[in-house]
């Protein structure tokens, strides 16, 4: 007979392998279809590899906030977010992916309305994110959603050595 410590434990363990597994399924997804583009084969599949099992680590080890929305029961998107660490009293969304599946679904909006209302809640009334200037459906989501170009820019080299150009946007929560 096992002890019920032991069952808890196996049950956390299962539920966060099927977690971490989740949320590494919608950002493999999501990335490969809207940054594969601007990378070579080998590099691609690399990286959606990475993106798949890279999340045990964040859910473990971080600050930082998950939240997860679904439609018919089916996780199709993520939000990742904290406090800022480059622009201190401001809450920053790391990532914000949608699996492709639910793209036009209303499930990424329902997600950031839900990330705001969560940023508002902890006493935030500003955040920022960034995203890779050349893609046009992050962007009018992002601005459909109410966050405008703070005017600021960046590169950011995914490991490839071909440094992309990513753009800031913010909103108050």
């Amino acid at each position: 007979m096992t002890r019920p410590f032991e069952c808890i434990s196996q049950r956390t363990f299962c539920l966060l392998a099927v977690l971490v597994a989740t949320l590494g399924e919608i950002h493999a997804a999501a990335w490969e279809a809207a940054y594969g583009p601007f990378f070579a084969r080998g590099f691609v599949a690399e990286a959606v590899r990475s993106r798949r099992t890279r999340w045990h680590e964040r859910i473990t080890n971080g600050p930082e906030t998950i939240l997860l929305a679904a439609l018919e029961g089916r996780p199709l998107a993520l939000s990742y977010f904290s406090s800022s660490p480059a622009r201190p009293g401001l809450a920053e969304i790391h990532s914000f992916y949608g699996h492709p599946d639910g793209w036009g679904s209303g499930a990424a909006a329902v997600l950031m309305n839900e990330t705001l209302n969560r940023l508002r809640e902890n006493g935030f009334a500003q955040v920022h994110l960034w995203t890779l200037r050349d893609t046009p459906r992050s962007r009018r989501f992002y601005a459909k959603c109410g966050f405008t170009e703070s005017g600021r820019a960046r590169t950011l080299d995914f490991g490839d050595g071909n440094p992309l150009a990513q753009v800031e946007y913010e909103r108050t929560c």
